[in-house]
């Protein structure tokens, strides 16, 4: 096997996957690096689905999303797969939030088409929900949901049709970095390459700090639910919205979720979970507490689940910062080691063109798209 490569990309979820297949696309010859095995459990990136939107209370985002879409697109039809499945989305909290206003102008400022609901009309178009008589309800009509194993499997696919070597079960544990090359030791072997590409969720704090930098990234330890209730018509993808509920105040996170598809029972969530040290530490056991805790949310909001048993939950990380903007930039002592880190539970949807900007930052020393909000020198200036 080729020892020395163009590019080497650590970590094979939703970012690493796309970026290395960007940079296969760009003629590289490129290993990616997985320590556990393809569309593995321990992370942030298996699963049914993640949401889509364009509602974000940064007009940033916004922009960027305009740019992914189209990505994706081109991803599908490249694989001849589907993988986003529109279904609208809804937004919703007291009038008087300040994420929820922030969103609503965002929106509009970036031309996005949208409604801005009234209680009746909301109440009427989506009766398996319940609004508040103080409530605003955004909708947009291109939200949706990316199948996310299905995508990380899909960049990895074609990546590997263009050439890039894969490797499961090699976790990384050297890295040594040269003047204009890193060279590292990977369950034995030993690889080198011109760039590196860190995008290893929530190993990525431990990893970097061999490279000279200690990055201010926690990791969450989150809990997606899946229910199933009695009937299940209203709460299939086919007649029910993607959702985010903004209502910390008066409950103890913001609450999201994504109808059933394919069997995958209605997804709701805690947009947020416990800080630990280090995945090594995490228990991947479900905690029947978390969905308690729901509970009262769904009785105020979404009534007929309320009282549904559980198909299924599931522990996903989160890799937050401080701000719970991302990070996607060079290292400020290598300009020829790129990271991805701190996606903060809601990068999934920008995945394919966060492996876009890795391929342009760690080929070109820049990307042509908006990355203001992600440069590592917020944290180390």
């Amino acid at each position: 096997m080729r020892k020395h490569f163009d590019a080497i990309v650590i970590g094979a979820g939703a970012m690493g996957s796309a970026a290395a297949y960007y940079l296969s696309k760009r003629g590289q010859r490129v290993l990616l690096l997985e320590q556990f095995e393809i569309d593995h459990r321990k992370g942030s990136s298996y699963g049914y689905s993640r949401i889509i939107r364009y509602a974000y209370d940064y007009p940033e985002y916004v922009e960027l999303m305009k740019d992914t879409f189209p990505l994706w697109f081109a991803l599908e039809h490249e694989l001849g797969e589907t993988l986003y499945h529109r279904t609208g989305g809804i937004s919703f909290g007291p009038a008087n939030d300040r994420s929820l206003q922030a969103t609503i102008k965002a929106v509009e400022n970036g031309g996005i088409d949208y409604e801005l609901l009234s209680i009746a009309d909301a109440q009427e178009r989506f009766p398996q929900f319940r609004f508040g008589s103080d409530f605003k309800v955004l909708y947009q009509p291109d939200s949706g949901f990316i199948s996310a194993s299905k995508a990380v499997r899909g960049h990895v696919k074609l990546a590997r049709r263009l050439g890039a070597v894969v490797k499961e079960g090699a976790p990384v544990d050297q890295i040594q970095v040269n003047s204009n090359s890193v060279n590292l030791s990977v369950a034995g072997d030993r690889y080198s390459a011109d760039h590196l590409i860190v995008t290893a969720g929530s190993w990525a704090r431990s990893l970097l700090k061999e490279t000279g930098i200690d990055l201010p990234l926690t990791t969450l330890r989150c809990q997606l639910n899946f229910m199933s209730p009695a009937d299940w018509r209203p709460y299939e993808a086919e007649g029910c919205p993607v959702w985010g509920a903004h209502v910390s105040e008066r409950f103890r996170e913001t609450v999201y979720g994504i109808p059933s598809h394919a069997g995958s029972g209605f997804k709701i969530a805690f947009h947020g979970g416990a800080a630990v040290r280090h995945p090594a530490e995490i228990d991947y056991s479900p905690d029947a507490e978390n969905v308690e805790a729901l509970r009262p949310f769904m009785q105020a909001h979404i009534p007929g689940i309320a009282q549904s048993p559980v198909k299924e939950s599931r522990i996903c990380l989160y890799t937050q910062t401080p701000d719970e903007h991302f990070i996607v930039d060079t290292h400020p002592a290598h300009q020829h080691i790129a990271i991805g880190a701190g996606f903060s539970g809601h990068g999934f949807k920008f995945s394919t063109m966060i492996g876009k900007m890795l391929t342009d930052i760690a080929l070109e020393g820049a990307t042509s798209h908006n990355d203001r909000l992600f440069k590592i020198s917020r944290f180390t200036d």
